[in-house]
């Protein structure tokens, strides 16, 4: 299988002076429908050997008698054309080979190599499930806290599949779940498990998806005394990302739904400008507010407040300190 449609034909032609027995053909999207089912239908019939195509064979075609697959270029493809390309083959009950090429001069992106690599080690039966839910992980189920997540970010695979199940119950039976309020965070900071401390993806999966559930800070000590007991000692992206669930629970105790944080406009320093909303302040907490952070530091009309953090100290311990400072937990 070749990607690109351009140069098809002189891969076939490659391959045929290797295995001149051989009788090569080729298929692509760009022929007309006529010619690609004949072409197609021969092979399926044996009329030919070797088919040298695009990813047109991705799904949607049965082959029960091809035994090999060579993929050309398998860096550029994602993990679920793969996972569906390799499924062409072995489709007959008898053993089947699927080869995945990159150049060798290239050095692959961190995306393609953890693509190839999970593909690799899912080769079982029923092995669909968990490239999925690792291919929903390399695409940023591990942001569960940034821009890329926000909403029900425990809704995920299997997760979303219990949610719509117990919904359907409580409609039926007429009793109605408390929805969890959504809260967008868009703070900066390198927060995630990484590979080198959570090492089996089933694992970090869990460890995500638990601390998207989290709503206390009772909670939130057990996941980091369960990763700490399990995994050691924590990283500093594992930290950030405590902290980062940390704001989350202070977020939902004071009614935020929504905190920016972005490069400050105009001066030399560094500094950066957060903003909460919608925040329902006491009268003496806008005037402490103000008095620290400027007369621009809460608009009572929209309930939004805007202030400067402090570079020296990370963003999301400075903004759940604020909160602590501003609505006091009774």
């Amino acid at each position: 299988m070749h990607n690109r449609v351009a140069d098809i034909e002189q891969v076939a032609r490659r391959v045929a002076d290797l295995v001149p027995e051989a009788r090569v053909v080729v298929a692509h999207g760009q022929m007309d429908e006529g010619t690609l089912e004949r072409v197609v239908y021969d092979f399926w019939e044996r009329r030919s050997d070797v088919l040298v195509c695009t990813t047109i064979i991705e799904s949607g075609i049965d082959m029960p008698t091809v035994n090999t697959l060579v993929v050309d270029r398998a860096d550029l493809l994602g993990l679920g054309q793969l996972h569906q390309l390799r499924g062409r083959v072995g489709r007959g009950g008898q053993r089947a080979y699927a080869y995945l090429f990159h150049p060798p001069g290239r050095v692959l992106s961190e995306q393609a190599y953890e693509r190839l690599r999970t593909i690799g080690e899912h080769t079982e039966l029923g092995s669909g499930f968990k490239i999925a839910m690792r291919d929903l992980e390399i695409r940023g189920a591990g942001n569960l806290l940034g821009r890329n997540q926000s909403g029900h970010v425990a809704a995920v695979g299997y997760d979303l599949y219990v949610q719509l199940v117990a919904e359907a119950i409580g409609e039926a039976t007429g009793v109605v779940r408390p929805e969890l309020p959504t809260v967008s965070l868009d703070v900066p900071g390198d927060a995630h498990l990484p590979t080198t401390y959570v090492t089996a993806e089933d694992d970090r999966l869990d460890a995500y998806r638990r601390l998207a559930r989290v709503t206390t800070l009772g909670e939130l000590a057990d996941v980091e005394a369960e990763w700490q007991d399990r995994f050691g000692p924590l990283p500093e992206p594992a930290r950030i990302l405590l902290a980062l669930a940390e704001l989350r629970v202070e977020c939902l105790r004071c009614g935020v739904r929504e905190i920016q944080v972005l490069p400050a406009r105009g001066g030399i320093r560094r500094d950066a400008v957060a903003r909460l909303s919608p925040l329902e302040l006491a009268l003496s907490a806008q005037v402490r507010l103000r008095r620290l952070h400027g007369e621009d530091a809460y608009e009572a009309g929209s309930r939004t407040v805007r202030v400067v953090l402090d570079r020296s100290d990370p963003s999301p311990r400075q903004l759940t300190e604020l909160l602590r400072t501003l609505v006091p937990a009774a």
